[in-house]
């Protein structure tokens, strides 16, 4: 199996575990004399074998991103790198939605509120960083699909 088809399945396993808990929060109460619309036990007889399964492929997906080399370093650390450039985008695009935000004043005596940071620049940042964010991620995903995903020790 490929890490990028273990990725997929982590998220449909991922998916399927809050599934199972909106069914078992429906089936957690039900009137006196009345029947669950489904039985709790065998949701999460389901829950715990598909955690179990969760378990091993994260494992599995730690240990070859730690051990898979991308641009002589572990993959791992590109992944980091990934994530923290989106979360900086992220709050450079907030701080300039803060700062473009217009205000309308409908008298003079209102207070006029101006920008504390250069909007035009720091929006030339957020653009280098989605740029570097798109080829970093292709590149990842690039290596996801050539990338065996390494069998369980």
């Amino acid at each position: 199996m490929k890490l990028a088809e273990a990725l997929i399945l982590r998220a449909d396993y991922q998916k399927r575990m809050a599934q199972l808990q909106q069914r078992l929060i429906r089936s957690a109460q039900v009137q006196e004399g009345e029947q669950p619309p489904e039985l709790p036990q065998e949701l999460l007889t389901e829950l715990e074998a598909i955690a179990t399964e969760l378990t091993r492929l994260i494992q599995r997906i730690n240990r070859t991103n730690s051990t898979t080399l991308f641009q002589n370093a572990p993959l791992a650390n590109a992944l980091a790198e990934r994530d923290v450039l989106r979360l900086r985008r992220s709050a450079y695009d907030s701080l300039i939605n803060a700062a473009a935000m217009r205000q309308d004043r409908y008298m003079r005596s209102e207070l006029r509120l101006v920008s504390t940071v250069d909007v035009a620049e720091l929006q030339q940042q957020v653009d280098r960083m989605a740029r570097d964010y798109r080829e970093l991620d292709a590149q990842i995903q690039a290596m996801n699909w050539a990338t065996d995903l390494i069998e369980d020790e």
